[in-house]
């Protein structure tokens, strides 16, 4: 999903101190009935009786997050080679006939589902995703959260829907064979009796261990008014989670499973998706006039006839199929190849409004096909079809499916400065969810770090290499010499919530005390996987990463499955565990800080001593002389000293603290005569004192000075001088005053 305006609304929100409430969990399965104005069934041929006798398969719980035991090898069928027949172990194919009204916006379709059941016992019932019929109404699980979210802060997703703008799918007939299948709303979250997103199918026969399923359905999609991912604007219409879709059968051993269990959550406010991995063969019917993009390959030429066009599209080892109709739209072809990819045809599809953004989009497609490519793994596709949704319907952009994804327009595109920035890095990351959602296919409602979070993370690596920062400025202004820049991994650690984060990065996406809380599972991941970089070292972190893909990708990992391939690569236990559990597993934060700096002079003192085996004795005014001799006698000799030097030694007292969790600290102390020394302070005292006896005083003391742990909280405190110096407390206050002001401008320019 677009993190641009997320993220800019969650600092905007941090920065301001805006308190949100956090949602509240039922515990209780509940049925919709006939109350919620929509029949709850239909009234035809009840299961058999050898399909009601079979015990059910419970649902994933509610309160489902990231698991910390890893999944077992032959998980999805074991690592993928590439020695199968297909990339993916494919569950479950879908061949569908659509036809647009575009006029009304609807979509009718005949859906043939067949799926395997892997599982080891006869299953009697499935359930599916109706996912468009959290726009239905006010009662479903989305809009219920979204009030809650949007009463106490800024999100996406808060149009108003008016009458005829609402979205929904009808199930009109759901056939076995020549038996008429009965079906039930379910809220296996405990929502609320009026969604409708996920429903219950009764079979006529059971499908037996093994053996296949295949349903025939007959459905409406009515496509909202864009409101949040999916739907129309004018002559516009983004069609994404349009048709039922299966659930997700799990079994023991698979993303902490311990049995099979159906992994078919409600459509959440901040949720996304997961599904099995298929093959899609699709027909599109749109009017001739509209122009068509879609996940996969186009086979052959469109067919016309009667003012209508037919497109099919075919595509294999994908969990979804998501496309877009819209009249006026214009389309920019490129290609690439890379080692081990096929080669790639492109196409960014844009209206003539955006015609200056589009050059720039396919460039930056372009790239990030190397770059991923180089650094996980090959792009496996043949196709890469980039949407840029028209102006005033930004909502559909940043959305991505297979293959196929959906980015923000620009008037212009202006070289070096944020729109660039922008426009590069929205475009980056959507293709980069093509790997993260994509090819590894994570659960994005239990786990959203592995697809938000792990692709920002990869975003801005991909950004760094490039040189590529956020410049908050204009060429008038760079040329008065005002040209503020933030690097990437600086802009994610401002909008990370590391002051008090309330949720662990590896918690659910609707199980969160916020919005804001769910938006700082992009930006605290990126920084969180910055900092095992620097611990872990860039070499090292990359080849685990292409282990991770090279393992996991077509399988569905978890975050479990991921800490264990950092630390088999990386044979760095300590450091991969230390990040997981404080921040995957706990909310742990960190501020070290430089707490004083006490230095004294090390002068001879009153009282007797024994010298060269004679005892004299000082008294305070023959000392003082004996001082002041050598004093004068210094400062002749050294004409050009720096003040804290001297003929005497200087004892150096340098205190820290800690207020949060244990991070490996480097300490530099630099001296009054320009020298410094570095110490390791790597222990899990909340405090600690290092002493240093020197020519001169310590004059600065910084904890680390190289700037690798993003995760402190405070930076300003990690330095500490003997002599008052405003420039870093200035210059932070310029950049954050920087930062908000390029903030309401992109908030006034959307």
């Amino acid at each position: 999903m677009r993190p641009v305006v997320r993220k800019w609304g969650y600092l905007c929100a941090m920065t301001l101190s805006v308190a949100v409430c956090p949602l509240t969990a039922m515990a209780q399965l509940a049925v919709a009935t006939s109350a919620a104005g929509m029949p709850s069934s239909t009234a035809l041929a009840p299961a058999s009786a050898s399909t009601a006798m079979l015990p059910d398969i419970p649902f994933a719980a509610a309160s489902a997050a990231a698991p910390q035991m890893p999944s077992a090898a032959d998980a999805w069928g074991g690592e993928r080679t590439g020695n199968q027949a297909t990339l993916s172990d494919r569950v479950v194919s879908y061949q569908i006939n659509a036809e647009l009204d575009a006029a009304k916006h609807a979509v009718t379709g005949k859906e043939r589902m067949t799926w395997r059941n892997r599982s080891d016992r006869a299953v009697s019932r499935v359930y599916f995703h109706l996912y468009l019929n959290g726009f239905q109404n006010e009662g479903s699980t989305w809009f219920t959260e979204r009030k809650v979210l949007t009463a106490h802060g800024r999100s996406r997703g808060a149009a108003a829907l008016k009458k005829g703008e609402w979205g929904w799918i009808d199930l009109q007939q759901v056939k076995q064979g020549d038996a008429a299948l009965k079906w039930t709303f379910v809220q296996p979250d405990g929502g609320p009796a009026t969604d409708q997103t996920v429903v219950r199918i009764d079979l006529a026969e059971p499908v037996a261990a093994g053996a296949t399923l295949t349903l025939d359905i007959d459905f409406l999609s009515q496509l909202p008014r864009v409101v949040e991912r999916t739907g129309w604007f004018g002559d516009f219409n983004l069609v994404g989670q349009w048709f039922p879709k299966i659930g997700v059968l799990e079994l023991a051993g698979e993303r902490g499973a311990t049995a099979p269990r159906w992994n078919v959550h409600e459509f959440h406010f901040n949720s996304e998706f997961y599904a099995d991995f298929g093959l899609y063969d699709v027909n599109l019917t749109v009017p001739s006039d509209y122009t068509v993009g879609a996940v996969g390959e186009q086979q052959g030429e469109p067919q016309t006839a009667n003012g209508k066009t037919t497109y099919h599209y075919v595509q294999g080892d994908v969990h979804d199929f998501a496309w877009v109709a819209a009249k006026g739209y214009k389309v920019l072809d490129g290609s690439w190849q890379g080692p081990g990819s096929p080669k790639v045809a492109l196409k960014v599809l844009y209206p003539p409004e955006y015609v200056g953004s589009a050059q720039t989009q396919l460039k930056a497609s372009i790239d990030s096909l190397s770059y991923f490519s180089d650094t996980l793994g090959a792009y496996p596709y043949r196709t890469l079809t980039v949407v840029v949704p028209p102006y005033n319907a930004s909502e559909a952009g940043g959305m991505e499916y297979p293959t196929f994804y959906t980015t923000d327009g620009f008037t212009k595109v202006e070289p070096g400065t944020g729109s660039q920035y922008s426009s590069d890095f929205v475009t980056i990351h959507e293709f980069g969810h093509g790997y993260f959602y994509g090819i590894l296919a994570s659960n994005e409602f239990e786990e959203p770090m592995l697809d938000e979070g792990l692709n920002e993370y990869w975003d801005q690596r991909m950004l760094r290499e490039r040189g590529q920062n956020l410049d908050l400025t204009t060429p008038m202004l760079r040329r008065l010499g005002f040209a503020p820049s933030f690097t990437g991994f600086a802009i994610e650690r401002l909008a990370s919530g590391l002051k008090q984060p309330f949720d662990p990065l590896g918690e659910n996406s609707w199980d969160r005390f916020s919005s804001s809380s769910y938006g700082t599972v992009y930006s605290r991941t990126a920084t969180a996987m910055h900092d095992l970089e620097e611990r872990l070292g860039k070499e090292v972190t990359e080849r685990a990463f292409h282990e991770y893909y090279k393992r996991w990708r077509f399988r569905h990992p978890s975050a479990a499955d991921l800490r264990a391939t950092l630390i088999d690569v990386s044979g760095n236990a300590k450091a991969v565990n230390e990040i997981f559990d404080q921040y995957v597993y706990g909310t742990a934060h960190i501020d070290d800080r430089v707490a004083s700096i006490d230095s004294i002079e090390v002068l001879p003192q009153v009282g007797s001593v024994l010298k060269d085996g004679k005892r004299a004795e000082l008294d305070s005014g023959e000392l003082d002389k004996q001082i002041d001799k050598q004093r004068e006698d210094w400062a002749k000799a050294h004409p050009k000293a720096k003040p804290g030097s001297g003929p005497f030694p200087w004892s150096s007292t340098v205190t820290v603290s800690r207020d949060g969790a244990q991070v490996p600290q480097l300490l530099r102390v630099k001296f009054a005569d320009g020298s410094s020394e570095d110490v390791k302070w790597n222990d899990d005292r909340r405090w600690a004192r290092f002493d240093f006896t020197r020519p001169s005083k310590v004059v600065l003391a910084t904890l680390d000075p190289e700037q690798k742990i993003y995760l402190d909280a405070n930076k300003l405190n990690d330095s500490l001088t003997t002599k008052a110096d405003g420039s870093a407390s200035r210059r932070w206050s310029a950049d954050v005053a920087s930062l908000l002001q390029a903030f309401y401008a992109l908030v006034g320019s959307l």
